[in-house]
C-alpha cells in the first residue's frame, strides 16, 4: 500500500465537487501536503547479524533498503498516516525479513531471541491501534517479519468443508484459490483487499457479513504457530472437552505469542445468489430493536447494519432511495447469501418482521449501493486529512440492555473532546442475540497538532466505553493503543495471566514488544 494513505495508489482519489463544497462549508479547507522527502533512519543492524538472517532465508529475502522499509513502518490508523505524512518514520523496522513456511519462521525467532531483536510479524500492514509499532529500547534492532512468501492454500477438505491457508494470502488472494473449488470463506471486513490470513486471526477480525458466516475466529478450527519455545499444533477436532481452548491464545494474540503459519478455517460453498436491500427506520432505538428481534428469533439475513440519524443524513441519504422524505430516518442495510431457495425463503421471513416493526422497505438500490461502495471510504479519509479535516472511528461492544447509554456516552464523550462543528456518526454492523457493536466515525477541523487532538478524544471515548461497562473493541484488535483500558476491562488478574503466557512463550520478549500486554 501507499506509505502515506490507504491502499492502492492508483486508486486514490479527490473528494468530488459537490463534497468538497460541503467540507469547506463544515470545516473550512487547509492545505495539509504530505512531507515527500523524508527517509526512515539508518538500520541498527550490524553486517554480521544481517548475514545471519541471510544464511537463515536467502539474502534475497532480507531487505533493508529504504523504500521497502518505509512501506513496513506502523499500520493505517489516522495517527500512523498523519505521522508518515509529517515525515515520522522512527518506527520504522532496520530489515524487512521474508521466510517461507513454518521452519524458516521458528528459524528467525530463534535468531532473534539469540541476539535479542525484536520481531514484528506483517501480513497486510492494516492495522488501526498502532499493532505495527514495536517497542524498540533494549533491543539490538527491530525487523519486520513479512509473511507475503506464504501464500498457499495447503489442504482442502470437501467433506468436513474446512481449508488450511497460510497467513501471507490477502483476502482476495486466498477468495480465488478457494473459488477454485466451489468454495467461500465469506469473511469481507472493511480491510478485505489489504488484510491477510493470519491478520484475521491474529486480531479476531470481523466481516461485513458476519451475521451469517461469523467471525473468523469462530472459523478457526486449527491453527499451527511458531514461537520462540517451540511449535504450537492446536485443533484436532470440531468440539472437544480437553481443557481450555488455546487456540484462543494465539487468536487475537497478535503475535506476541506466536507466529500463525498456518489456519485451518470453516467453508462454505459459493453462493448462487447474493442480494441486498435496503430499509428506512424512524429512528436508531426502532432499527436497533428491530435488529435485536431477528438475532433473538434466529432470523439474522448474511449482512445486517444500521446507521443513526446523522451517518444516515451525512453518507447515505438520497430522497428517491430513502422513500422520497425530506427526513432520511435511519437506514438499514440487509443481505442475503445462498441458493436461489434459500434466498428467498430467508428474504421473505426477514422481511414480514421487519414490515411488522415498522421498518418501511426501500429496493435493492440502497443495498447495491453500499454494497459496491463499501471499500472506498478509507480512500475519503485521506482525500479529507489533504484538506485539514481529521477522520477517524472507534468501535465497542455492549449487551442490548446497555446500548443505548453507550451510545449516548461514546457520541457526548467525542463530540465534547473534538468541539464545536465537529460530527460523530455511528453504526451497528455486528449483531447477536445478546448484544451488537457499535462503529463510530468522527470528523472534525484539524488543530495544529492533530495527533494530539486525536489522542484526547481517543481516551475520551475510550474512558467512556470502560465506565459504560462496554469492551474496548470488538474486531480492531488491542494493539498499543488500546493498551490502558484493555488492563482495566480484563483487571489485575488477567493481566498477570497474559503476562504468564508471554513469559512461557516467549521468555526473551522479542515478539512484538509493546504491544496487547499490559
Amino acid at each position: 500500500m501507499h506509505p502515506q494513505r490507504w491502499g492502492d495508489p492508483a486508486a486514490a482519489t479527490d473528494l468530488p465537487a459537490t463534497a468538497l463544497g460541503l467540507v469547506e462549508l463544515a470545516f473550512g479547507l487547509q492545505d495539509r501536503p504530505a512531507v515527500t522527502d523524508a527517509t526512515p533512519p539508518g538500520s541498527a543492524l550490524d553486517a554480521t547479524l544481517l548475514d545471519g538472517l541471510r544464511e537463515l532465508v536467502g539474502a534475497e529475502h532480507v531487505l533493508t533498503d529504504d523504500e521497502t522499509r518505509t512501506l513496513r513502518t506502523r499500520g493505517k490508523s489516522t495517527t500512523d498516516l498523519l505521522r508518515a505524512r509529517a515525515g515520522d518514520l522512527t518506527d520504522a523496522p532496520d530489515a524487512v525479513v521474508r521466510p517461507d513456511g513454518h521452519d524458516e519462521v521458528a528459524a528467525v525467532l530463534a535468531w532473534a531471541s539469540e541476539y535479542r531483536v525484536a520481531v514484528v510479524p506483517f501480513g497486510g500492514g492494516t492495522s488501526v491501534t498502532g499493532g505495527l509499532a514495536a517497542r524498540r529500547d533494549g533491543f539490538a534492532g527491530v525487523v519486520s517479519l513479512d509473511l507475503v512468501r506464504m501464500k498457499r492454500l495447503l489442504a482442502v477438505d470437501e467433506v468436513s468443508m474446512t481449508a488450511t491457508l497460510e497467513p501471507g494470502l490477502r483476502g482476495p488472494e486466498a477468495e480465488a484459490l478457494l473459488a477454485g473449488h466451489g468454495l467461500t470463506l465469506g469473511h469481507y471486513p472493511q480491510s478485505f483487499e489489504h488484510a491477510s490470513i493470519g491478520g484475521f486471526a491474529a486480531t479476531r477480525s470481523s466481516g461485513q457479513s458476519s451475521a451469517g458466516y461469523g467471525r473468523f475466529d469462530a472459523m478457526v478450527v486449527a491453527l499451527t504457530a511458531a514461537t520462540p519455545t517451540g511449535p504450537l499444533v492446536l485443533g484436532s477436532s470440531p468440539a472437544n472437552a480437553a481443557g481450555p481452548d488455546l487456540r484462543q491464545l494465539l487468536l487475537g494474540s497478535e503475535g506476541a505469542f506466536g507466529v500463525i503459519t498456518s489456519v485451518t478455517v470453516r467453508v462454505r460453498r459459493t453462493p448462487a445468489v447474493t442480494t441486498y436491500e435496503g430499509w428506512r427506520w424512524s429512528s436508531f432505538d426502532a432499527g436497533s430493536d428491530a435488529m435485536r428481534t431477528l438475532a433473538q428469533a434466529g432470523l439474522l439475513p448474511t449482512v445486517i447494519r444500521l446507521s443513526d440519524e446523522s451517518e444516515t443524513a451525512i453518507n447515505l441519504a438520497d430522497p428517491a432511495s430513502i422513500g422520497g422524505t425530506e427526513d432520511p430516518g435511519c437506514l438499514m442495510i440487509t443481505g442475503y447469501e445462498g441458493t436461489a431457495s434459500q434466498v428467498d425463503s430467508r428474504r421473505a421471513a426477514v422481511s414480514a418482521v421487519l414490515a411488522g416493526l415498522g421498518g418501511a422497505p426501500l429496493g435493492t438500490e440502497p443495498g447495491e449501493k453500499w454494497s459496491h461502495g463499501r471499500f472506498g471510504a478509507p480512500y475519503l479519509r485521506d482525500a479529507m486529512l489533504d484538506h485539514g479535516v481529521l477522520v477517524e472511528t472507534v468501535e465497542t461492544a455492549t449487551f442490548w440492555s446497555h446500548r443505548q447509554r453507550l451510545y449516548a456516552d461514546v457520541k457526548a464523550a467525542l463530540q465534547a473532546a473534538l468541539g464545536e462543528g465537529s460530527l460523530v456518526l455511528c453504526h451497528v454492523s455486528h449483531v447477536y442475540e445478546t448484544g451488537c457493536s457499535l462503529y463510530f466515525t468522527v470528523a472534525a477541523r484539524q488543530v495544529e497538532d492533530p495527533v494530539a487532538q486525536w489522542q484526547a478524544a481517543k481516551a475520551a471515548a475510550s474512558d467512556a466505553m470502560i465506565a459504560a461497562g462496554a469492551t474496548i473493541t470488538h474486531h480492531h484488535a488491542v494493539g498499543t493503543d488500546h493498551k490502558p483500558w484493555f488492563a482495566l476491562e480484563i483487571g489485575e488478574v488477567g493481566v498477570r495471566v497474559l503476562r504468564a503466557v508471554k513469559a512461557e512463550l516467549d521468555p526473551a520478549g522479542i515478539l512484538n514488544p509493546g504491544v496487547l500486554i499490559p
